[in-house]
């Protein structure tokens, strides 16, 4: 019998949605058995740094670091145009300018906090913060500005807040190539059969969702940290595409195109291996 394999996701709504079936065996696990654990991204970027998992969420700037020991399974990842993290401000009609300025990010190797640097480099101060406390940060004016993910792309002017710049967008207009945020990552050491059959479950899970998207709600909603469910398929609606089941072609150009600005502006070393996407 094969080992259980340490599956952890984020608790982000694309990711219970499309582990939705999964997690809750509705789809064939294929001879395979899995401890699954939902953490924040950067618990899981920290945890595939020590080697606590066998298959996790990644963002795509920990998974640059990573790629000698991990592979980017073909399904799983959120990538895409207007996907972006939102740059957001306490007080309106202010830009990131100087040291004296806080900015928080949601963790030293997400991808929002990558975007951030490549495109303010040594502006602000930069501390990190859990995803979901930042706006309300934003909100009390204990920072200035904020690079906020997930739900909060939606809900941020009902915090009364201001919109600095949009992050993805900016990467689209210098790029010309959609926004890889996360994927899916293999350890390398794992059987090439086991990996085989974990990316053909994950797949499964995915369009198991997208043909009944309502059945994941449940799961969604157990997770969220926003409880309405027009927001959570917002959510699903931007994050989940045809490249989550299949980043092809045009998802793996994406990630090279990171790889290549990432090292142009010393984000990863020079002599950083690339991304291996893999092929069962």
């Amino acid at each position: 019998m094969t080992s259980p394999i340490r599956l952890a996701i984020s608790t982000c709504p694309n990711d219970t949605f499309a582990f939705h079936a999964l997690m809750n065996r509705l789809v064939d696990w294929q001879g395979l058995e899995f401890e699954i654990q939902l953490l924040d991204i950067q618990q899981l970027n920290d945890g595939l740094f020590n080697r606590s998992f066998d298959i996790a969420k990644s963002s795509f700037h920990a998974a640059l670091l990573l790629a000698d020991d991990w592979y980017v399974l073909p399904s799983g990842s959120a990538l895409g145009f207007g996907v972006g993290p939102l740059l957001l401000a306490s007080c309106p009609d202010t830009v990131p300018t100087h040291s004296s300025q806080v900015t928080l990010c949601p963790g030293q190797h997400t991808t929002a906090t990558m975007l951030f640097r490549m495109f303010y480099s040594d502006t602000t101060t930069i501390q990190h913060a859990l995803f979901s406390d930042i706006m309300p940060a934003l909100h009390n004016k204990t920072a200035d500005f904020g690079v906020c993910i997930h739900e909060g792309r939606f809900t941020w002017q009902q915090e009364g807040l201001s919109l600095v710049e949009d992050l993805g967008t900016k990467w689209e207009q210098a790029t010309n190539q959609p926004l890889p945020l996360g994927g899916i990552l293999a350890n390398r050491s794992l059987p090439e059969d086991v990996i085989s059959r974990a990316q053909s479950v994950i797949k499964d899970s995915i369009l198991f969702a997208r043909s009944d998207p309502k059945s994941a709600l449940p799961t969604m909603r157990h997770h969220a940290q926003e409880f309405d469910d027009d927001v959570l398929m917002q959510h699903v609606n931007l994050y989940v595409n045809d490249w989550t089941v299949e980043l092809a072609d045009v998802g793996t150009a994406a990630l090279n195109e990171l790889s290549i600005r990432a090292k142009q502006v010393g984000l990863t070393d020079s002599t950083a291996s690339e991304l291996q996407i893999f092929q069962s």
